[in-house]
């Protein structure tokens, strides 16, 4: 399993929140940022999250796949945020 929804999952996110994250992510990734502060993650589980995401962006693109998300959507609002 994806380390990223390994930990929201461990951290109680439901199936439902952590597919609204990543949707949001696939729209608009500063809101998606503004979205995983409200998910109530303990401060040091959130820097880990952010910390591997970082270190590996190729786990987003893994997490949108293993949820069944259009990743092509995902490089689009990256583009749309480079501009």
């Amino acid at each position: 399993m994806n380390p990223i929804l390994a930990m929201l999952r461990e951290n109680n996110i439901s199936d439902q929140q952590i597919s609204e994250l990543f949707e949001a992510l696939t729209q608009n990734p500063l809101a998606a940022m503004a979205t995983i502060s409200q998910l109530g993650l303990p401060q040091e589980q959130l820097q880990l999250l952010m910390g591997q995401v970082m270190q590996n962006p190729a786990l987003i693109k893994e997490a949108v796949e293993e949820l069944g998300l259009d990743f092509a959507k995902v490089e689009a609002a990256k583009e749309q945020l480079n501009n």
